[in-house]
This record gives structure tokens, C-alpha cells and sequence, in this order.
């Protein structure tokens, strides 16, 4: 076995040791488990009135069956993203994905259950009492039915993905939790470092350090391009394989389902966008304008304005920074993240083998939460504490709720990490012992995160279209790749981008077009960052009344679509144009109140 390094978390409410025999033997139980209910539901026929008893014994079963699925895929993608060189937690979450395909199989069966059923039968199906909560589940659960192949076809294509699809996307994990770059300091000797430490190098102050970053970063890609480009061709290429024989009609069909919008929505989303577009434009031209360069290139995206008092922020002093913020404006939220940090649910160290990026995992069975992340010292990593402590309030304040209704889009998901971090935000600018010059930061950080959800999340929302499109063709050479990322690049940040300041490998370098088990994983960051900025502006004008709605709307998020959340919660119609726009237009504010403090903070630099 190998050598475990020492984490920040403590999962052993998971599981007392990994691969122990308490492990081992609910795994063996759930693989049991699974065949058994399996063969059970494949001998009813679809649902009907004399077999309802049975059907609901079924998708009982189901719903436990889902929890201790939930728990034990959690705790190893835990475990092999903080250790990604492990072998030991590899194998045993590559074994998992077989466990995963079986009850992938028994999912089979519960759609070919509703396939083609009577809306009479539905109706009084999911007004049963042990499945009560269950309606919005069950009518999506139909929905999904419709475009299914038939049953056996299915299970050939959940077997078939353990080592195509889904092996594909495991390569790139395994790929990209292993890469290192070397890094040439502009003043120091050269450093090989983890790819996972690359984004903080590119918040550097110092413009020669992040296009180090940037460079050493896209030269190791370099050498991973055949690889990345091999997968994302399958990846893409089975998916649109699998909708042609599904019927499904558009490859945007299935993203949206999965997001729980309408064409509509996404259109209004897009459109208003498209008419604001020169908002965040703006924002990045005044970045260009204090960076001292014409226009901005890629890795200036996330670079912190020239502004004195920029101290590096040790991890002691980052969460007390969000317990303040979180306490003052948000008492429930500030106690559940004092929680958090007790019970060890956080691994934020930096260390080589710790896959890039951040994330929020959890267990249905224990209804715990655990945050992944890389803690580099930057208020970039604070504000992504506040987002991840986000999420995992969403699960906190849906404790209560029943699986089949807590199974959230991410379009809502991120609207909870997303009001995190404004509240983060407003605590900084509201508190007096915060000077000018760190108010300033905080809101660059802000409106810089503004442009990133309404130029870059385009960007990557674009390019996947593109490629989506011209993979129903044939195959995408690395060269098409690269270019079709660098014209997308161009055509959504129009002249504010740099001549040659763009990323040629981004489609390689972000993990988030390797994720197998969700398409399109792009857009719903956008939604869920503009639609949580309407939530925040009520909440500003309406103060602590408002939070027992907030409360609500993350409570409903797993009961109905992302439109019926907000009419029911909100009173507004998230398929008009308006308000979107009207959310876009909160960056205004911000925005100037950094122009007011820029001539006092500029002033001051020696």
C-alpha cells in the first residue's frame, strides 16, 4: 500500500481507516445490495397501478441505496484529490467506478419504470406517502426516461463507460494531479512546482511572475497536449454518440436538463450579457490602465490591482477574516463555519500530488460536508474558502430535506457559494479597521470576479459549443483546438484583450471540460453568480428579514426547476431578459466606489 500523507480534514466519520474492514465490508454490502434490487425491479413491468406497492419499495430502496453510494464515492475522491499520487486511493476509485456503472444499471430500470407512463399514474405514484416530497424527482425522472435507448442498451453503455467515458476523464485527473512546471522567478533560481500552485502564481503582483506561471504552466500542458486533446475527443464524442442514439435532439438539451433551466432562461441569460458586455469590458480596461499596459492577456485575469498594503494572508488570519464577515452580516452561517473549522472538515494546505482547483463534496448518509482546496496565502484563496463554505451551507440548511429532494442543479448550487462570497465582500468594505488600500482589493476582487463570470465562463461556454459542433464531424486536431480557443477568446473579450495575450492550451488546462458526469460545466457559474447578486440585492435592501427567504429558496432548490425556485421565492421570472441585465448592473456600483478610492490609495504608494 502506499505511504498516506497527512491531511488537513478528518474523514474518519466516513470511515475509521481506509481500506479497513468497516470500509470493506459497506462496500461488499452495497455491491450486494445493488445486484439484489437490481434483478428485483427488473422483473416488474412498468409502473402501473396493480405493481405500484412494488415500484415504491423499489425507488425507496434506491434513495438509501444513493446515500451510501453518495458516501463512500465521497470519501474517495477526497482521498485521491488530496493525494493524487496515491495508488492505493486510484485503484480503489477506479474500482469504485464499477460499483458506480452497477448502480448506474439499476437506474436503468427505474426510468424503463416511468418510460412512456400515463401522467394519471405519475400523479397518484408520486402523491404516495412514502414518497412524498418526491413529485418534482419523479416528473424528472420521466423527463430523463423519454430519451433513454432501450434497457439493454443501457446497461451496455453504463458498462462501457467505466473504461471509455468516464476512464477518459479519471486520465486527466491522474494526469493533472501529477503535472508539475518548472517556474523561472524573475530573481531567483528556477523552481519545479505542482501544477495546482500555478493560479496563485498568476494572482502575483508582479507581472513577470505570472507570465512565468503562465508560460512554464502551458509548456508542461505542451507536452500533454495529444493526451488532453485525445480526451476531450472522446469525451465529446461519446456523449454526442450517445444523444444520436437517444434521440436527443441538440447537444445543449442534456446541459440543460441537467441545470434544471430552459432555452429560454439561457437565451435571456446570454442576451443580456451580450447587451452589458461592455461592463465588464470596462472593468478590465481599468486593469490595464493601473497595470500600466494597453490591453490585459490572459494571465492578467486574476492579477490584484497595483495597490500598497498587499500582505500575504496566513490561513489563521483567512478564516478569521470570513468568521468576521460571516458573523456580522450572517449569525447562522458564521456559526456553521466555526463548525466547520472544528471538526476538520477543510483540507487547504498546499503540497505536491494535491489535484488543482477547489471543491465542496459531501455524504447524503451523514449529511456531512467536506471542502478541497489550495491555500496560498492570497485573498483569492479567502474568497474561495467563503464560496466553498457556501456550498457546504447549502447542504447544511437542506439537512433535513429527503434525498430524492435534495438533488440540486448546479445553476442553484452556486448561487449559496456565490452569496458567500458577498458577504465576504461587504464585510470587508463595512469594517473600519480595513484600510482605503484593502478595501480597494477587495473590491477589484469582486468586479474582477464580475468579468470573469461574464467574459471567461462565455469563453469556455462558447468554445465547448464550438466544439460540440464541429465534433459531430470528425475529430478536432490540437491544432483546431488551440485554435478555436484562441478566436473564441478573442471574440468575447473583443479589444481589451491583449494581441497574442491569449491561452492557446486553456482548453487543456482547465479540468472543468474533463468532468465526465456533467456536461457543459461552464454556463451554471455564470447563472448561479448573477442570479445570487439579485439575491444579494435584496438582501441589502431588505436586511435580516430577508434571510428566512434565502433560507427557502436554498431549501426548494432540489424541489423544483431553477425558474419555479425564483418565482416562488423571489416573484421573478428568470426567462425576461431584465433581470438578468438588472444583476449585471450591480458591477456598477462596486466599480465606482473603486474609482472614488483609487486617486487616495494610488497617492499614497511611496
Amino acid at each position: 500500500m502506499s505511504s498516506p500523507i497527512a491531511m488537513d480534514w478528518d474523514l474518519t466519520s466516513y470511515f475509521a481507516e481506509f481500506d479497513g474492514s468497516e470500509m470493506r465490508n459497506f462496500k461488499e454490502a452495497l455491491a450486494t445490495d445493488i445486484v439484489e434490487l437490481s434483478q428485483k425491479a427488473a422483473e416488474l413491468a412498468p409502473l402501473a397501478t396493480d405493481n405500484a406497492d412494488a415500484w415504491e419499495a423499489i425507488f425507496l430502496a434506491t434513495e438509501d441505496l444513493s446515500d451510501r453510494l453518495s458516501h463512500l464515492g465521497s470519501y474517495l475522491g477526497c482521498l485521491s484529490a488530496a493525494d493524487a499520487r496515491n495508488e492505493d486511493y486510484a485503484r480503489e476509485e477506479a474500482s469504485f467506478a464499477l460499483l458506480a456503472a452497477s448502480g448506474e444499471k439499476l437506474e436503468v430500470e427505474l426510468l424503463r419504470a416511468l418510460k412512456g407512463v400515463p401522467d394519471s399514474i405519475i400523479d397518484a405514484f408520486s402523491h404516495r406517502p412514502g414518497l412524498a416530497e418526491c413529485e418534482h424527482f419523479l416528473r424528472r425522472q420521466r423527463e430523463e426516461a423519454q430519451r433513454t435507448m432501450s434497457p439493454e442498451q443501457e446497461v451496455i453503455s453504463a458498462d462501457l463507460g467505466v473504461d471509455g467515458l468516464h476512464a477518459w476523464g479519471r486520465l486527466y485527473d491522474s494526469i493533472s494531479g501529477k503535472l508539475e512546471f518548472d517556474m523561472h522567478f524573475p530573481d531567483k533560481p528556477k523552481e519545479r512546482r505542482p501544477i495546482s500552485q500555478r493560479r496563485a502564481l498568476m494572482e502575483d503582483p508582479d507581472r513577470r511572475v505570472r507570465q512565468a506561471a503562465f508560460d512554464g504552466g502551458n509548456q508542461a500542458w505542451e507536452e500533454m497536449e495529444d493526451i488532453a486533446g485525445a480526451a476531450l475527443n472522446a469525451i465529446s464524442g461519446t456523449r454526442l454518440t450517445l444523444n444520436r442514439h437517444r434521440g436527443v435532439d441538440h447537444f445543449l438539451d442534456i446541459a440543460l436538463f441537467q441545470s434544471s433551466v430552459s432555452h429560454q432562461t439561457i437565451d435571456a441569460m446570454f442576451s443580456a450579457i451580450a447587451d452589458q458586455i461592455e461592463l465588464p469590458r470596462r472593468i478590465l480596461a481599468l486593469k490595464a490602465q493601473l497595470l500600466g499596459t494597453k490591453a490585459i492577456a490572459w494571465y492578467d485575469l486574476g492579477a490584484p490591482l497595483p495597490l500598497p498594503e498587499r500582505e500575504e494572508l496566513c490561513w489563521e488570519e483567512g478564516k478569521a477574516l470570513v468568521a468576521r464577515s460571516f458573523d456580522q452580516a450572517y449569525p447562522l452561517l458564521g456559526k456553521f463555519f466555526s463548525q466547520t473549522c472544528e471538526r476538520k472538515w477543510i483540507d487547504h494546505s498546499p503540497r505536491p500530488g494535491k489535484r488543482p482547483g477547489a471543491f465542496c463534496t459531501g455524504s447524503m448518509l451523514t449529511r456531512e460536508s467536506r471542502i478541497y482546496m489550495t491555500y496560498n496565502r492570497t485573498l483569492g484563496d479567502v474568497r474561495t474558502l467563503a464560496h466553498e463554505v457556501g456550498h457546504a451551507f447549502h447542504s447544511y440548511i437542506m439537512r433535513d430535506v429527503r434525498s430524492y429532494a435534495h438533488y440540486y442543479p448546479m445553476t442553484l448550487a452556486e448561487s449559496a457559494s456565490t452569496f458567500g462570497e458577498m458577504i465576504l465582500t461587504e464585510g470587508i468594505l463595512s469594517d473600519p479597521s480595513f484600510s482605503p488600500a484593502q478595501k480597494a482589493s477587495a473590491l477589484d476582487q469582486e468586479i474582477g470576479h464580475g468579468a470573469i463570470f461574464l467574459l471567461d465562463i462565455p469563453v469556455r461556454y462558447q468554445f465547448e459549443k464550438k466544439l460540440y459542433e464541429e465534433r459531430a464531424a470528425g475529430e478536432l486536431s490540437v491544432s483546431r483546438l488551440k485554435t478555436l480557443m484562441v478566436e473564441t477568446q478573442r471574440e468575447v473579450f473583443g479589444e481589451v484583450l491583449e494581441k497574442g495575450g491569449e491561452d492557446p492550451y486553456f482548453w487543456a488546462s482547465k479540468l472543468h471540460f474533463y468532468i465526465t458526469g456533467v456536461t457543459f460545466y461552464n454556463f451554471p457559474y455564470t447563472f448561479g453568480f448573477l442570479l445570487s447578486r439579485g439575491l444579494f440585492s435584496i438582501f441589502k435592501q431588505e436586511g435580516a428579514a430577508f434571510l428566512p427567504r434565502y433560507e427557502e429558496f436554498l431549501r426548494l432548490t432540489g424541489s423544483e426547476s431553477a425558474e419555479g425556485v425564483a418565482r416562488r421565492t423571489l416573484g421573478r421570472d428568470l426567462e425576461d431578459p431584465q433581470f438578468w441585465i438588472e444583476a449585471i448592473q450591480t458591477l456598477e456600483a462596486p466599480l465606482a466606489h473603486l474609482e472614488e478610492l483609487l486617486p487616495e490609495v494610488i497617492s499614497d504608494q511611496p
